[in-house]
């Protein structure tokens, strides 16, 4: 839903003083303008008072109309423009009487007839009334739909919010089963230094992804020491099965994207490119800046999906997906994190060419960060290193829970 284009304005951001800052040069402005004419008119300056009395009934008459608009301005409409107008014509009666009665006091060529005089009057104290009182419903709508929208604004940052949350934490359950499944096999083996290590990297990479900001942004290269997190997990359950290739330019490796962005495809390739097969499979991470885009594919050299329609067709390839059990939650997920952070101003495919494998492909506008954590940013560049904590590996643990994935 777009939020309408209205922005908080500073002069109203105090109502009260506004009120009385527009009230006072209003008035004093009327009061200007009627002297102005009077002195090109040749008026004797005796009339000032007349015009001074004029301004000062003027104010307080429409001091006493802003009372009773502000009572009848959020009832029904009908009675709103009813109490209106009934209100605006006496305020201009009694301001036409008081106007015409100090006329005839000041001017000596007053001839008695105060009808008329009243009558002739009467056109500019309803112009000025009805001026003001169309400039007060005028100001108070544009404010009101002003605080709706930024209500509505409001609310649906709250909303983006809670929806790239909830992407964000959407593991895959078989992740943190298998994962639990084999560390419980490992307790059983009585191999304790593996669980260990595994466990530890699990609670590493689950303090990650609790501490980042929902819908907030991160460098290439921490990124990728998330994905270090989570692929030593996985490497101690695939040992030699699980191959990575990562090359991310040094340009690309200080660029920004948003959280979590990648671990999904990872995951996807692990578990319907690398799980499928006895030999395993390798999965690619190539991250570059092309002009203005920061592009990143990863690949899998895994058993791929037929594609039904065109490259890039989300749908066709989730309808059409062969790779078993595949929900394509993660790949929706990404495809929505994109629109809701880029709009329409990115670029997402899919593509799993006729002689295996599978490959996304996410090109986003480069975003570099304001300060790239130098070691992070090193240990991006570089290509896929291990962690400095010993990967403790078990063939029993690879034959006993790679079934489960």
């Amino acid at each position: 839903m777009a939020v309408l284009p209205i922005k908080p304005t500073p002069f109203f951001a105090d109502k009260n003083r506004a009120f009385w800052t527009l009230q006072l040069a209003g008035w004093g402005g009327v009061f200007l303008l009627r002297t102005i004419t009077g002195v090109i008119g040749g008026q004797d300056l005796s009339f000032l008072i007349n015009f001074a009395i004029e301004a000062v009934t003027g104010f307080s008459i429409s001091m006493i109309l802003s009372v009773i608009y502000q009572r009848v301005i959020s009832v029904r409409p009908f009675i709103t423009w009813a109490s209106t107008m009934l209100a605006l014509f006496v305020g201009v009666a009694i301001y036409t009487f008081i106007t015409a009665w100090v006329t005839s006091l000041i001017r000596d060529s007053f001839d008695g007839d105060f009808v008329a005089l009243y009558i002739g009057i009467l056109i500019w104290p309803l112009t000025l009334l009805g001026a003001w009182s169309a400039l007060y419903y005028a100001i108070n709508y544009f404010l009101k739909v002003e605080q709706q929208a930024d209500r509505l604004e409001r609310l649906e940052t709250q909303a983006t919010s809670a929806q790239l949350a909830m992407l964000r934490y959407q593991l895959n359950p078989h992740f943190l089963f298998n994962t639990l499944n084999s560390i419980s096999t490992l307790v059983l083996l009585k191999q304790t230094a593996a669980a260990n290590a595994m466990l530890t990297r699990l609670s590493s990479f689950l303090r990650h992804t609790l501490v980042t900001q929902p819908g907030g942004k991160v460098t290439v290269a921490q990124e990728i020491e998330t994905l270090k997190l989570y692929l030593e997990i996985e490497r101690m359950r695939f040992e030699e099965r699980l191959q990575t290739d990562f090359r991310v330019d040094p340009a690309a490796a200080a660029a920004c994207i948003p959280s979590m962005l990648l671990q999904p495809l990872i995951e996807n390739a692990i578990k319907y490119g690398v799980s499928p097969l006895e030999e395993g499979a390798t999965i690619s991470l190539v991250a570059q800046i092309i002009g203005s885009r920061l592009r990143i594919t990863v690949t899998d050299t895994g058993p791929g999906v037929e594609v039904g329609g065109a490259d890039g067709d989300l749908p066709a390839v989730m309808a059409t997906s062969k790779r078993r059990d595949s929900t394509g939650v993660g790949l929706a997920n990404i495809r929505d994190r994109l629109a809701q952070t880029y709009d329409d101003n990115h670029r997402f495919e899919i593509r799993s060419p006729e002689s295996g494998g599978f490959s996304v492909l996410i090109e986003i506008p480069h975003e570099a960060a304001d300060s790239a954590e130098p070691s992070v940013a090193a240990g991006a560049t570089g290509g896929m290193k291990q962690s400095s904590d010993p990967v403790v590996s078990s063939p029993s643990l690879s034959r006993k829970v790679d079934h489960s994935t």
